[in-house]
């Protein structure tokens, strides 16, 4: 524990790895490289496992598990508030930061549009579709309802993966090419649309999907 002190002073906690990270919150340097490995190896995967769970770990018990618990939500609502002040997308980056802190903990998919003025600005963000661990329907028409009712030009749509996978399904496809065609009728543009997932995330438009 000594070494990861010294190089938590030296170089900052940016420079420590995850299991040192863990260490330092649990007291537990052994324990901690475990616990990491029994998750995948990913501080993620460790953030989505809820106290009960935890506890239930060898070696952890209640209170280290509370420590962990807490630490994650507190890094969850600092990247709430982060998201919070964009207010302008340049980039599928500022998307996804605008949408994982709510996203990437959920057991169900959802579905979002992001209304845009013309110089990206957003007017609004709207939960089109709730579904389960497989999917979720959306009404494309409503999507563009919404759109001339805000006077947006442009539009995003993002929804979330919970397998963890971030690569679009045959439906995923479909169901741009339907709001991009229907949002075309009234000249508004569908700008992208992004799935979100733990292991990072997808853009049709980055990905020559959306024309």
């Amino acid at each position: 524990m000594k070494n990861i002190v010294d190089k938590l002073q030296s170089r900052g906690a940016g420079a420590l790895a995850d299991a040192e990270l863990l260490a330092l919150l649990i007291e537990d340097e052994e324990l901690a490289v475990r616990l990491l490995a029994a998750c995948g190896g990913t501080a993620a995967a460790l953030a989505e496992l809820r106290t009960e769970r935890l506890r239930m770990i060898e070696g952890l018990g209640l209170r280290r598990a509370q420590r962990i618990a807490a630490a994650v939500e507190l890094g969850r609502r600092a990247a709430a508030e982060t998201a919070d002040r964009i207010d302008q997308i340049r980039t599928s980056a500022d998307v996804a930061a605008l949408f994982r802190p709510q996203m990437e903990a959920l057991s169900h998919e959802e579905c979002w549009a992001v209304y845009l003025t013309s110089s990206n600005r957003i007017i609004e963000r709207k939960l089109v579709s709730r579904g389960g661990v497989q999917g979720t329907v959306v009404d494309y028409r409503l999507v563009v309802k919404w759109a001339l009712e805000l006077l947006a030009t442009q539009l995003i749509l993002v929804h979330n993966h919970p397998s963890g996978a971030a690569e679009p399904s045959p439906q995923d496809k479909v169901l741009t090419e339907r709001v991009a065609a229907a949002a075309a009728l009234f000249d508004i543009r569908l700008l992208d649309h992004l799935i979100v997932s733990r292991s990072g995330h997808f853009s049709f438009m980055e990905a020559g999907l959306i024309r």
